[in-house]
């Protein structure tokens, strides 16, 4: 296997998953709102503030998620070729 094949793929992944989250959240913020109060339990989540997507969040959050992602790829992968040997 590439070295590099799992983080690369769980980053680009993350980013088309991120974007459709985006795209989703734009057109029905209130049933995002609600998905995102159903999966953080027992956090109090209120709206204090109208949606504002703009170009700077957006380009943060796709970067950021998609580093995040890739170094998770890369300790798994590092973790599996340990476990395998």
């Amino acid at each position: 296997m590439k070295a590099y094949v799992i983080p690369n793929a769980l980053a680009v992944t993350t980013a088309i998953v991120y974007v459709a989250c985006l795209i989703l959240v734009a057109l029905f913020p209130d049933a995002s709102f609600a998905v995102a109060r159903s999966w953080f339990h027992g956090i109090e989540l209120t709206k204090t503030a109208a949606l504002e997507i703009t170009a700077s969040s957006v380009i943060t959050g796709l970067i950021s998620s998609g580093v995040t992602a890739w170094v998770i790829g890369w300790i798994f992968m590092r973790v599996y070729k340990l476990l395998q040997a």
